[in-house]
């Protein structure tokens, strides 16, 4: 899959309040990669949350959005000088300080999604099982989750979540197939995303079927089975080596007349 786009606010410039109104300025850089060719540097000025101009590298100069935007826009384009400094920081701004600033969540989007299948019982549905493929620790946030049955895309019967931001630059989302399983299938989720440079299958392990708890209570009785096993043989040895002392005991008593 092709890179996703990347939008990184990376300076707000300016705050600034007068009688209950405000009044900022966001320097931004978009970008797909580090290469200057894919960069787009602007600049918007927003009042009271409304933005009212903007200087995009990719159109050259300010444009306004409202009546006083345009305004502004008219006169920052009229002072000498200021386009040639604003054109000149998508490489000294962005290009220089996407790499450094920015290297964390840069390298996060490089790092393969977690994924966990389990499965459910639908709360009303004409099918009797329920699979939920879970996606997570994946950035950006742009990913696609499907189903293969037998190798073959399956389109009914699957509902999917929006991406699901977890607040430190990750994201999640989740999957569910509602189906009828049939005896020899084979059912798998495949995650499809610019950290990946193959599609993400995983197969549904039928064993795995069985609920958190009913696996830990059977681990704890297998658990108990096996130490009551230990005990019972350790508990034979030692009867047979006491009896064994006893045989010797009575073997080589002397005999008094």
């Amino acid at each position: 899959m092709a890179s996703s786009f990347l939008c990184l606010s990376l300076l707000f410039i300016s705050f600034s309040t007068a009688d209950g109104f405000k009044m900022f300025v966001v320097s931004r850089c978009d970008f797909n990669s580090t290469e200057l060719k894919d960069i787009e540097y602007m600049r918007s000025y927003y009042y009271n949350k409304i933005e009212v101009t903007r200087f995009d590298s990719n159109v050259g100069e300010y444009v306004g959005y409202t009546d006083f935007g345009v305004k502004q826009a008219k006169h920052f384009n009229s002072i000498p000088g200021q386009l040639a400094t604003l054109r000149a920081q998508k490489e000294t701004y962005c290009h220089n300080n996407i790499g450094v600033w920015y290297s964390n969540p840069l390298s996060k989007s490089g790092e393969c999604p977690y994924v966990k299948l389990h499965s459910m019982t639908p709360a009303s549905s004409h099918h009797p099982a329920m699979l939920v493929c879970s996606v997570y620790d994946f950035y950006p946030s742009k990913i696609k989750v499907s189903w293969l049955r037998d190798g073959q895309e399956v389109t009914s019967d699957v509902t999917s979540t929006e991406e699901m931001a977890d607040g430190d630059w990750y994201y999640q989302t989740h999957s569910q197939l509602e189906y009828t399983p049939r005896s020899g299938e084979k059912i798998s989720c495949k995650v499809e995303h610019a950290s990946l440079e193959k599609p993400l299958i995983t197969d549904w392990d039928p064993s795995s079927s069985m609920p958190e708890s009913e696996r830990n209570k059977l681990a704890i009785g297998a658990s108990g089975l096996i130490l009551g096993l230990i005990l019972s043989l350790a508990g034979f040895i030692y009867y047979r080596r006491k009896a064994r002392g006893q045989s010797r005991t009575l073997t080589h008593r002397p005999v008094h007349t």
